[in-house]
């Protein structure tokens, strides 16, 4: 017996349009990252954590935890971050085994001299052109989504 709830007509376009325009944008602002700073998507989006918090410093489970990466693949990226100079690793006092990414001045710098091209155009291809009750309306969605997300038990593969 099949008990697959395929997607309506309605459904799967929007979520093969939603599909598309993630991947584009995320492809887009990616390309001026990289044109604008030498930064890529992934390390400004690390380099944001970073500057989040206070003392400039996380431990790697709480950079996973809010990344929603795997371990290994945050593990070479923060290592070949690390080789530019953008974070450090630190010890930490109350645990010998672990250690602190740590933001460097040069990873200040860099984000805040990206961030103001990475805002514009983000702003450009995205929210320009949409009505403030759209903005709403995706933030509903999203916030919708991720409360899903948070409750869902992983799903094995049939």
């Amino acid at each position: 017996m099949n008990s697959t709830r395929w997607l309506d007509e309605d459904q799967l376009r929007a979520w093969r349009a939603y599909q598309r325009m993630q991947s584009r944008l995320a492809a887009h602002l990616n390309r001026q990252l990289q044109t604008d700073s030498g930064l890529s998507l992934a390390d400004y989006e690390i380099l944001v954590h970073l500057t989040d918090v206070p003392e400039g410093r996380l431990r790697p489970f709480e950079l996973q935890r809010s990344l929603h990466w795997e371990q290994s693949r945050l593990s070479h990226h923060l290592t070949r971050m690390q080789r530019r100079g953008l974070i450090s690793r630190e010890g930490c006092p109350d645990d010998r085994r672990g250690a602190f990414i740590a933001l460097t001045e040069d990873g200040r710098r860099a984000i805040e001299e990206a961030a103001p091209g990475h805002v514009e155009a983000t702003r450009r291809l995205f929210f320009d052109q949409l009505a403030p009750e759209q903005v709403a309306l995706l933030e509903q969605l999203a916030t919708t989504v991720l409360q899903r997300l948070d409750t869902a038990a992983p799903q094995s593969a049939p």
